[in-house]
């Protein structure tokens, strides 16, 4: 009931990100392997033997870390840092096959843009800016080194931003490009998770965030609270004003719920007119202040619709960890039936759940 897919937990989410973002960073490995190789295969007459020797040797050990990185389990998750330190690897690479190629003045140096453009993708502003920072000392190296004096020159300074500049451009504009994409993708998650009408989690984002917080209660045994709350008279309203008063009273009684939660607290729109909370490190006697906290001030607050007040009420089951269930969905289940008997015993009340 409160369990979503495997694959939709927080973690699990993570992990898919990551898996999909591994698989890129294996195609731009390959990649840049068959570039090189390309590269030395129409250049080969331009190179002597013992050049052609060092390039290919460079080839097969960076071939040899993508395989164990890929495919022989060094890793058995997907992290950033394996990210970073690939990508640091194919600057590394990078710089053995300019050191052969002609240095600075190679065609291949553009090759730098393939670990700029992974690390802006995947690692965000600051490994990307060390990444930029980490090529710009191998151009130092290439161009044969810099003495001292001529660091602070404005030649020095110049052609060097020249030659720095592509890779800052595309770093910065990939990053933002990034980011962009990433408030979308968080954006669209947020929608996905949120009941439109009310702005509380939907039951699919309840899920995600009680789960995980259930989690840490059964591991460090803590009580936690479910309360189910729902509205006594929206049949009513409904009938009598109309759905749009019924949609202003759902809202009131969300509203009016979250004012008494504390920022750790979990509220979400179970369905039609009930509503759902989690109360984490909470137990009975808190978890039923809670709830006589919500329902008075419900009862204490009317609804004001084309000039009349409409009073309204809730009642409310409360189920609580360890006692009454052992799992999210037990308790669930017996704070709704608790609902269910402040519904027989009269409405407008709280109901503690028993066996």
């Amino acid at each position: 009931m409160l369990r979503p897919p495997a694959s939709t937990a927080p973690g699990s989410i993570e992990q898919e990100e990551l898996r999909g973002i591994s698989r890129t960073v294996a195609e731009i490995h390959w990649l840049l392997l068959i570039l090189v190789l390309v590269y030395l295969i129409f250049s080969g007459a331009r190179h002597d033997a013992e050049t052609s020797a060092a390039i290919s040797s460079g080839a097969f050990f960076y071939a040899a870390m993508v395989m164990s990185f890929r495919y022989a389990n060094f890793y058995r998750r997907e992290s950033r840092w394996k990210i970073a330190i690939e990508s640091c690897a194919m600057i590394l690479f990078i710089t053995w096959v300019l050191l052969y190629t002609e240095r600075l003045a190679s065609p291949l140096v553009n090759l730098y843009l393939l670990p700029v453009i992974t690390a802006a993708l995947t690692l965000g502003k600051m490994t990307t800016l060390a990444e930029v920072g980490l090529i710009a000392a191998c151009y130092v190296y290439l161009g044969g080194g810099v003495a001292a004096g001529e660091l602070a020159s404005l030649r020095f300074a110049a052609t060097f931003a020249a030659q720095l500049a592509p890779v800052l451009l595309v770093a910065y504009i990939t990053t933002m490009f990034s980011a962009d994409i990433r408030f979308g993708l968080a954006r669209a998650q947020l929608l996905a998770e949120t009941d439109e009408l009310t702005g509380l989690f939907n039951l699919r984002g309840f899920a995600l965030t009680a789960n995980r917080l259930f989690a840490q209660a059964l591991r460090h045994d803590r009580a936690t609270s479910v309360l189910m709350i729902d509205s006594d008279n929206l049949k009513g309203v409904n009938d009598a004003y109309g759905h749009e008063a019924g949609n202003r009273l759902l809202r009131h009684l969300a509203s009016a719920i979250q004012a008494e939660l504390r920022f750790t607290d979990v509220a979400a729109r179970y369905g039609g007119d009930e509503f759902i909370v989690l109360l984490p490190e909470t137990p009975a006697k808190g978890a039923m202040d809670v709830a006589e906290r919500i329902r008075m001030r419900i009862a204490g607050t009317p609804l004001e619709q084309g000039g009349r007040s409409i009073v309204t009420s809730v009642s409310i089951g409360v189920a609580v960890y360890p006692e009454d269930g052992a799992t999210l969905d037990a308790l669930a289940s017996h704070a709704d039936g608790a609902l269910y008997a402040a519904k027989q015993d009269g409405r407008n009340r709280t109901v503690k759940y028993r066996a």
